[in-house]
Parts: structure tokens; C-alpha cells; sequence
């Protein structure tokens, strides 16, 4: 019998549309929310697909899961039809584009929308899922960035070097950001990192920590009874990051009221006696756009031109989001694939244990080892100038760093810490990303902390059972990579040191570092 022409277009018309929402699109102000539409479900999915390709920290998995069914049940209070595949649903295939088929037989649907991941091999899998899945399948933008994926490669495009600052200031002018009326950058300069480097001497006083806390132990137990592997403390009954953006925002006005002022002095400086100092804790609401980079950068700006921070701390957090964010990701999406695999400088050398502990005599990687187990963050100067600084000076392996940098931090997504860990900690990209490799010896830790102080190694010590580690480490470093580092114009002084230096001081630096070398363990 012949299909009634009328029915038969009844029937594809409400066919619905899936529009997938992944864990880091948390962003309840995106133009796919403008209005409920009939004809749409909107999909969110926990999955060992994406709680397994590395393994994470497990406030990092449960923290985006809450943030996930925090979405969702705004959605469907706001009238909006959703679907939640919970990590323990019967139905789960553990899989996003399996989900998606199972999905799409369910709802008898027409068409499949979701925003353009952030991550390639997500990108890649729902491309490649996309040629063969028999629907019409369209990929819309996160409306998250200031500019696009291309935009950095295509800016950088007729330039010899891709510097972080010149693309900066490039931002500044476009956004009209911290810019006089005539465009002039405000207070004559482009950057105040000068003024940014200041040890924290216990004044004044560290802001409250006013973050609401969550008890997700129902949500852990769930997690854990799937088996999916983590580490870290999971702190399930006393979660402190946020889950919505109502909480973000708070977060938001904590940070420019009580931490802002002070963020640039102290943005660089390390205390035992506190774990998060003056920095804002706003990069996991970041990281999965429950709040926007723009309104954090023009709050930031308004407390400038409000007299209520001073500039170098205003331009200093503004050039971390505008400027440094903004210009990773421009990296990641320029130099995948293959960016993940590079190591330039032939690292081997497996993680010691205690990255998984914090158990190590280091006063400085117990503490930046340790919070971020307990508390899954670190903050930029723990990740480059302790852990990374080690790691690099050790010879690890970059790539198990990088897993490892993947895992453990609640705001780590590839497109950020990737470029960051490879590119900026571990120079395994050869100097694409940063001019010369960031290491130092003991004496940038003591300077900028207070943890020497209570170390079971002496800062001022190159060799023997008390020397500090990061001291033989930092000139055997330097001496093994002297042939694809020596030619460096940013390292001139270094070698110039390396090369005077008695060569029986230089054999005892390598000897030093062989032993420290050879039982990284028990450090």
C-alpha cells in the first residue's frame, strides 16, 4: 500500500534532532538554549571512553559528572528535552559515537548537532563517525573562545617565530582590552611581568576559601562500582570546585574582590603555608565554559578602572587568559596531530613513583606533588618551575609527564596542557612553543618560596648527601644537551658559566646527578 503523501512528511518532520553536549561544555548560555524546541534532545553521556584514556584525578571525573547532571537538570527545568546516559546506565556502550547510534535508533532521529570538541581525537571520532552514521550531522561552535581555532596559525602565518606577546598585544588591539582612547596600551607598557615576581613573605593575609562544598560520595561510589581507575584523594563527601555557573560566578566575585589586588605580586610565589596564595581557582569553570574568558577579562578590567586592583596585577591575569590561553590553543590546533608525540631532546626516563604518593624528601615537589594529589591543582609556577623544572632536568619522559599533567588536574584538557606540559615545561617540541627551556637550579625555588627552609636538602649545596638535587641536575643538564642547546642566544650566560667552570667542579656535578639519577625513588 502506497504511504499517504501527508502522513509521510508528518513523520519526518518530527523526526528529532540529538544535539550532543560533552563534559567540558558546560555553558547553560549558548545559543542552543535560547528557547526549548520539541524537536530536539539534547545529549549528555558519562563514559569510560573519556574517564579512561588517561587516568584522571577522581575529583576531576566526578567533578564533571556533577557539573554534567547540574546542566542537565537546568535544561530540563527550563522546558528542554534531555537525555543523560549515567557512567551505570544499563543501556551506556561506554562509547560517545556508540551512544550516539544507539541513540539515534531510539529516537528514530533526523540529525545529530554538537559543538566542535576541543580536544582532536574527539574531533577526529565524531568526523570519522560522522561519514558513516546515516544522518545529517552538522558540528556548530562552543562560543567559548575570543578567536577561532585557525587564528593564531593563520595570524602567525607570515611571522619567523610564533611569540606569545606579540600575538598578545595583537588581542589586546582587537578587543580593545586594557587600551587608552587613542590605542595606546594603558600605563605605556604591554606587560608588567616585572612586577609580578615577588615572594610572599605570610602578608597579608590569603583570602578565605568561601567555595560552597558539595558532598558527591552517592556520585563516587556509582563511579567506582563501574570500575573506572583514578587517582588523587577523591574528597567526594567535601568537593570544593564549582559545578554550575552559579557557582562559578561566585568564584568570580571572590577572586575579584579579595585575591585580584594582590594576584601580581605574589603570582609567582610558593608557601607551604598556603596551596592556592592569591590565584583565582576560576580554570576548571574555565576549562569547561560554565563561565566565559570575555566576562572574566572585562571584570578584571573594571576592578582596574574602579581604582580596586592595581594594573600589573590586572594586565598579569588578563594576559594569562587573553594572551597565553588563547594562544596554546592556537598551538594544539596548528601542530595536531603529532604534537603529543614530540620529544626533541630523547627523554626516557620513567615517572618516580612518588608522583603518585608525594612521598619525596624535596620540600618543594612534596608540596606541588602533594596538593595536587589532594586537591587536583597546581598552580602555574608548581606545575612549570617545580614538577616540570624536575622533570626536565631529570630526563623524564614527556610523554608520560604529559598523561600524567592529563590526569591529575581538574582544568586539564588537551588543547591547554599539552602545549603547556610539551611545548612550554618540557621544550620536547624543541622550541616551537617557548625560546629556551625553563629550568632552573635551587636557587629560583628558595627565592620564590619558603619550602627550603624546611628541606631535607640544603639549597646552596651542589654536592654531597645534603646537596639540593635540582643543583647537579640543572648543570648536568645543560652540559648533556650542550650541542642542541649552546647556539640558544637566551642561554649565552648559562654556557658561558658551564664553560669556565674547573672540570673537576663538572665532574662532580655529573657524578652528583648520576646518583641522584639513579635512585630518583628514594629522593
Amino acid at each position: 500500500m502506497r504511504a499517504h503523501p501527508k502522513r509521510h512528511r508528518m513523520t519526518i518532520e518530527h523526526r528529532p534532532t540529538l544535539r550532543l553536549i560533552l563534559g567540558d561544555q558546560l555553558n547553560p548560555l549558548h545559543s542552543w538554549f535560547d528557547a526549548p524546541q520539541t524537536d530536539v534532545v539534547y545529549v549528555l553521556m558519562e563514559v569510560r571512553s573519556e574517564t579512561d584514556y588517561v587516568r584522571h584525578h577522581a575529583q576531576k571525573v566526578f567533578g564533571i559528572f556533577a557539573a554534567m547532571r547540574h546542566l542537565a537538570a537546568q535544561l530540563k527545568a527550563q522546558g528542554h528535552r534531555v537525555r543523560y546516559v549515567a557512567i551505570d546506565d544499563p543501556s551506556n556502550r561506554q562509547s560517545i559515537t556508540a551512544n550516539l547510534d544507539a541513540l539515534i535508533a531510539h529516537y528514530g532521529a533526523a540529525a545529530v548537532q554538537y559543538q566542535a570538541p576541543d580536544e582532536w581525537r574527539l574531533d577526529q571520532a565524531l568526523r570519522e563517525w560522522t561519514a558513516h552514521c546515516g544522518v545529517t550531522v552538522k558540528a556548530v561552535d562552543s562560543e567559548h573562545f575570543f578567536t577561532e581555532r585557525d587564528e593564531a596559525a593563520q595570524w602567525f602565518a607570515s611571522k619567523k617565530q610564533w611569540l606569545m606577546e606579540n600575538f598578545y598585544r595583537q588581542q589586546r588591539k582587537k578587543h580593545h582590552i586594557l587600551m587608552t582612547p587613542n590605542g595606546q596600551p594603558e600605563g605605556g607598557q604591554w606587560n608588567f611581568d616585572a612586577n609580578n615576581r615577588k615572594p610572599w613573605p605570610g602578608t597579608p593575609a590569603v583570602p578565605t576559601d568561601t567555595r560552597p562544598t558539595h558532598d558527591h560520595s552517592t556520585l563516587w561510589q556509582c563511579i567506582q562500582n563501574a570500575g573506572v581507575q583514578t587517582m588523587g584523594a577523591p574528597q567526594a563527601h567535601a568537593f570544593r570546585w564549582p559545578v554550575n555557573r552559579s557557582e562559578a560566578l561566585q568564584q568570580l566575585d571572590h577572586f575579584i574582590g579579595y585575591a585580584l589586588p594582590h594576584f601580581g605580586d605574589y603570582q609567582d610565589a610558593m608557601s607551604k603555608r598556603s596551596w592556592h596564595l592569591f590565584h583565582s581557582l576560576l580554570s576548571f569553570a574555565l576549562n569547561t565554559k560554565m563561565i566565559h574568558p570575555r566576562e572574566v577579562v572585562q571584570r578584571t578590567e573594571q576592578a582596574w578602572r574602579a581604582g580596586h586592583a592595581p594594573l600589573h596585577a590586572a594586565e598579569g591575569f588578563i594576559r594569562q587568559i587573553l594572551g597565553w590561553r588563547e594562544y596554546v590553543r592556537g598551538v594544539y590546533w596548528a601542530r595536531m596531530p603529532g604534537y603529543t608525540e614530540v620529544n626533541h631532546l630523547a627523554h626516557q626516563r620513567p615517572l618516580p613513583e612518588w608522583f603518585w604518593t608525594g612521598h619525596t624528601r624535596m620540600a618543594c615537589m612534596a608540596q606541588a606533588i602533594g596538593q595536587s594529589l589532594e586537591h587536583a591543582y597546581a598552580h602555574h609556577i608548581q606545575r612549570l618551575m617545580v614538577i616540570g623544572n624536575f622533570a626536565l632536568l631529570a630526563g623524564l619522559d614527556p610523554q608520560a609527564l604529559h598523561q600524567w599533567y592529563l590526569g591529575i588536574y581538574i582544568d586539564a584538557f588537551e588543547w591547554v596542557e599539552a602545549p603547556n606540559t610539551l611545548g612550554m615545561s618540557q621544550w620536547a617540541d624543541g622550541g616551537q612553543l617557548a625560546t629556551k627551556p625553563y629550568v632552573s637550579s635551587a636557587a629560583y625555588l628558595q627565592r620564590m618560596s619558603d619550602h627550603c627552609a624546611s628541606c631535607a636538602y640544603q639549597p646552596k649545596l651542589r654536592v654531597g648527601p645534603e646537596a639540593c638535587p635540582f643543583n647537579a641536575l640543572y648543570w648536568n643538564f645543560f652540559k648533556q644537551h650542550q650541542h642542541a642547546l649552546q647556539d640558544n642566544h637566551r642561554l649565552g650566560m648559562v654556557y658561558h658559566q658551564l664553560n669556565k667552570m674547573p672540570a673537576h667542579d663538572l665532574v662532580q656535578l655529573q657524578s652528583q646527578a648520576s646518583s641522584h639519577l639513579e635512585n630518583l625513588n628514594t629522593l
